[in-house]
């Protein structure tokens, strides 16, 4: 049997719904979502074997105007994800008008040759009236090789976007195992689900000034991971406030945690959990790449 592979980016601004998109392409949740931006910091492979095709898609960082050395390295990735694939997914929201990061996102991969599907997302939240001004309005601004209306939410399109990206597969061997579903560590998800539930359960600038490291991993003979993890954050205050009211707040995040972790894993886990003041670490390049945001 020959096989194919087709490597396809997802690219957009912060917060239109990429990395819910990449779960539900992929069947399992390897990246995690939030209502904030800028939740996703790294790239992630989502994989998805069908047949004889194996589609590798490339979450990237929400495309924004950086304001430290975190959002410098985020940028720096989304803008290199498009470099090396066969296509990029435009993801957008059902707004008639091109943005400025759009326009940029545009002009990159315009100026790589990169064949470009636009998918519009959150189609469940407008009229079809409006969604039709949308198509139009992306139709002048740029070619695309088709523009898909898509709910990640629902899985509305989903169909249709994998059958338009199977057209850019090359002959290749597979990349991944067939059963696979993310080239990440299983560390570096346990990390980034907690993170998540730092982002849901804290308000305001407190989620994007944390970061979480692993520091124990190990699986018992009766099959319990236990998992040892320090939040990192930027200020004193910060802490007391992740920490919560005789640790209520800690305690309310580590459980949202264990679950997603026990799911992921299929596992019984034994998760415990520390906060540390890392002052300002977003913006020293030391600590960023510390943190492991490294463009390797």
């Amino acid at each position: 049997m020959s096989t194919k592979v087709a490597m396809i980016a997802l690219a957009g601004r912060p917060n239109v719904g990429k990395s819910t998109l990449l779960n539900a392409l992929v069947g399992e949740k390897i990246a995690i979502v939030s209502h904030k931006p800028q939740t996703t910091r790294s790239r992630i492979r989502g994989v998805l074997t069908q047949g004889e095709v194996q589609f590798v898609f490339l979450d990237t960082p929400g495309y924004h105007r950086p304001r430290t050395k975190l959002g410098d390295y985020m940028v720096n990735v989304a803008r290199e994800s498009i470099a090396d694939v066969d296509a990029t997914v435009l993801v957008v929201e059902p707004i008639p008008t091109v943005g400025r990061q759009e326009k940029g996102l545009l002009d990159q991969i315009a100026a790589r040759g990169c064949p470009a599907v636009l998918a519009i997302n959150k189609i469940d939240t407008v009229e079809k009236d409006k969604l039709l001004e949308v198509m139009a309005v992306y139709s002048q601004a740029a070619r695309f090789d088709a523009i898909i209306p898509i709910s990640a939410k629902t899985g509305d399109g989903l169909d249709e976007l994998l059958a338009q990206c199977q057209t850019y597969a090359g002959d290749s061997p597979f990349l991944f195992p067939q059963d696979a579903t993310t080239d990440q560590p299983e560390r570096q998800v346990m990390a980034e689900i907690i993170r998540e539930k730092l982002l849901w359960c804290l308000d305001k600038e407190i989620p994007h000034g944390t970061a979480v490291e692993i520091d124990r991993f190990s699986q018992r003979d009766n099959g319990i991971i236990d998992i040892d993890a320090t939040i990192y954050c930027e200020k004193a205050s910060h802490k007391g406030i992740i920490i919560g009211k005789q640790g209520a707040m800690l305690k309310k995040i580590s459980t949202l945690a264990r679950a997603d972790c026990e799911k992921f894993m299929g596992e019984r886990v034994y998760l415990t959990t520390w906060v540390k003041v890392k002052e300002n670490w977003r913006d020293s390049d030391r600590l960023v790449r510390g943190f492991g945001y490294t463009d390797q």
